[in-house]
């Protein structure tokens, strides 16, 4: 039963990078807002078990690796150890400080934030219920919904969170496996993979595919495959987890590739990151009249409106690409329209990064040619970059896809060392309309990876100012 019941002009549920974007950017427009979520603060998924931990861990992996190359240029660090209760301290620290803000950027915006978790009764009114099991009553006359999405389990092997984890258990780092096996090898796949090759853990990959990143250009991956090819070593593509035994303190792995040819192998831990699925079960669609699309997503119009019209929906639980930025962008998107702005959700570009040196935006090569789109593709080597040999950097490669008949951007793919930086720069481009002509003649600072982007407009006419191409 519930024991009372509230009012409000806009419910979110989910604070998630979606939701307190939405949340945020509502009460910016003078819209009073409920926001609900069982964690402490704002931040969801990506703040605390996601994208920032991944990235602090990232940034250790990055500096542990840093440390090792510095070798090569005469500075030799002695005996490196790595103590991982600090590194754990350190990660949650930085996510203790951003979410606390963003719980002081609640207040100050006079968001009403309950901690509890939300379904919806009909398609006006919320159930809340905090984690002491009492009950409540949301009456909403707009509502977002922004609960995000969760790991996909192998049949063959559930979490346990011990032995065989998700992405939110491995970045607990409760401890050092001495061997690991990482199923899946996209962004969730190669980030853990390096994180944990940092702290001593030997890693085997296990793809259901031909090669990593399933569908991105095959010169893009063979850059990150030959920078780090440590972490590549045994790796098995075309092959499948078919099943599982824990046996002592180990878990028994039979993996079968395409051939059906079979392999037993032993590993301490298991990390499975075959993708993610849509946060929709318990939340009471049915209730509220919502409509749900063939993989599960909630189906939305370009101002995020759902099949009921005041009812919205954001982020990962409405559909690819499942970004945090994405997300961001929806719910400033649905926050202004429920103000009554005229706004649409229609990006040009999306960037996506994978932060072990790959990032590309819009039309990729491997696009264009399952398209079979005509395009001009530019290409420039890092190893011609004066900034790459001051880093230390041996591979990497920019590429600009451009539509040969009006010289337009369409897309443009990174990789190295650094490749996140440069994606903005190309997606402000295909977001402006910019040509070949517009990246040539912006004068970039040097010595920057910026430059490389230049310098690949450049070879679209001819020869670029660092490279020379015989004709």
């Amino acid at each position: 039963m519930t024991e009372k019941t509230v009012k409000t002009q806009l419910a979110i549920i989910g604070a998630g990078p979606g939701g307190y974007a939405a949340a945020f950017h509502a009460a910016d427009l003078g819209i009073d807002v409920t926001l609900v979520d069982p964690n402490e603060n704002p931040g969801g998924v990506c703040l605390y078990h996601g994208c920032i931990p991944t990235k602090a861990l990232l940034h250790f992996a990055d500096v542990r690796d840093d440390v090792e190359r510095a070798r090569e240029w005469g500075l030799d660090y002695k005996h490196i150890t790595t103590d991982i209760n600090k590194l754990r301290k350190w990660k949650e620290r930085v996510v203790s400080k951003l979410t606390k803000g963003l719980g002081q950027l609640t207040k100050s915006r006079k968001i009403n934030y309950v901690k509890a978790i939300a379904k919806f009764i009909d398609s006006n009114t919320l159930e809340i219920k905090d984690a002491d099991g009492n009950k409540s009553s949301l009456a909403f006359d707009k509502a977002i919904i922004a609960t995000g999405a969760h790991a996909i389990e192998l049949p063959e092997a559930e979490f346990d969170h011990d032995k065989i984890l998700n992405a939110k258990s491995a970045l607990q780092l409760k401890d050092v496996p001495e061997k690991m096996l990482v199923v899946g090898a996209g962004y969730i796949g190669l980030e853990m993979g390096v994180i944990y090759q940092a702290l001593g853990t030997k890693i085997t990959i296990v793809e259901a595919t031909s090669d990593i990143m399933p569908g991105m250009s095959r010169d893009i991956a063979g850059v990150l495959k030959k920078e780090r090819k440590e972490l590549f070593k045994g790796a098995h593509f075309n092959t499948k987890v078919i099943e599982v035994r824990k046996k002592d303190s180990q878990l028994e792995v039979i993996l079968e590739n395409n051939d059906g040819k079979q392999e037993n192998a032993t590993f301490d831990k298991m990390l499975v990151a075959i993708g993610e699925t849509p946060n929709t079960e318990n939340i009471g669609l049915e209730a509220a009249g919502i409509k749900t699309g063939e993989e599960g997503f909630i189906q939305v119009n370009e101002y995020r409106q759902t099949n009921i019209e005041h009812i919205y929906a954001i982020g990962d639980v409405a559909g690819q690409p499942l970004l945090a930025h994405k997300a961001s962008h929806e719910g400033r998107v649905a926050a202004e329209h429920i103000a009554g702005k005229k706004t649409a959700y229609e990006p040009k570009a999306i960037p996506a990064i994978v932060y072990t040196g790959l990032a590309w935006v819009g039309l990729t090569e491997a696009m264009a040619k399952e398209e079979n789109r005509t395009v001009k593709i530019v290409k420039f080597p890092w190893s011609a970059s004066g900034r790459a040999a001051t880093q230390g950097i041996k591979e990497g490669l920019t590429k600009l896809i451009i539509d040969p008949e009006n010289e337009r951007l369409l897309g443009a793919e990174f990789a190295g060392k650094g490749a996140e930086a440069l994606v903005a720069e190309a997606t402000l481009a295909i977001e402006m309309g910019a040509v070949a002509k517009d990246l040539e003649l912006t004068i970039h600072p040097h010595p920057t990876l910026s430059e490389t982007i230049m310098e690949a407009a450049e070879m679209y006419y001819g020869q670029a100012t660092h490279v020379f191409k015989k004709k």
